[in-house]
């Protein structure tokens, strides 16, 4: 690196242990929050619950993440004062006083992610439920509440896997203006100031490696297709 004088992966290594937990936490809170919803909306499909659902996942699409991000910072660390606003004290501050600075940026993340995962969600189960196994399975009595967790959702999530992978690469690479926001030391953070400062290797370096993590999650992802699709496992 031109601006620190040291290698290249030592910065890395510092910073994706904030850009890292910070993209697993995202994830996991926009997959709770989709999945339920996608259900939810598409066993009421045509309903008022599903209008309310849908127009919710629309604006969660259309509002920009660090405006969301700022009034978050306003409502839960200015006003209520139960998180910090910024900064990262480091995991040696402890687990639980860490994570509470990733809470925010966390949910300033999830939530838009969490539209787009919901909307893909519900159409892939709408589409499912109307397959002749799924009508079989109503004939032979069974709840339609099993029916749509056990059978559709599983037979559904082929769609769902595919963005959850591009969700993740992109909350990895992709954090340059939240981890800014919250101004955190995370891998966003130090791409933005190597471009600021002009410094090409370390540039260079964390693209190829961003451009491997999402080659690599690809690749996990079409093996778990096979595992939630038991029919494809022949073909890989």
């Amino acid at each position: 690196s031109y601006t620190y004088s040291v290698p290249v992966i030592d910065l890395v290594r510092e910073r994706i242990a904030v850009s890292l937990p910070l993209a697993l936490i995202a994830l996991a809170l926009s997959t709770i929050i989709a999945i339920p919803v996608g259900v939810f909306s598409a066993s009421r499909q045509g309903r008022a619950g599903d209008t309310l659902a849908m127009g919710a996942a629309q604006i969660g699409v259309a509002v920009p993440n660090f405006w969301f991000a700022l009034m978050l910072i306003y409502l839960f660390a200015v006003w209520l004062r139960l998180v910090p606003a910024g900064g990262f004290p480091g995991w040696g501050a402890g687990v639980w006083t860490a994570l509470k600075s990733l809470i925010l940026p966390a949910v300033a993340l999830a939530l838009p992610q969490a539209a787009i995962l919901g909307r893909v969600a519900r159409s892939a189960l709408i589409e499912v439920l109307n397959e002749d196994y799924i009508r079989t399975a109503r004939a032979k009595g069974l709840p339609y509440r099993a029916v749509l967790w056990r059978h559709a959702l599983r037979n559904a999530m082929i769609p769902v896997l595919t963005i959850l992978g591009l969700q993740f690469a992109f909350l990895l690479a992709g954090t340059i203006i939240i981890e800014n926001v919250f101004y955190l030391p995370g891998l966003g953070r130090l791409i933005f100031q190597a471009i600021t400062q002009r410094d090409l290797i370390v540039v260079e370096s964390i693209v190829m490696l961003l451009v491997a993590a999402v080659i690599l999650i690809n690749i996990l992802v079409d093996f778990s297709y096979a595992i939630v699709d038991p029919r494809l496992r022949g073909r890989q």
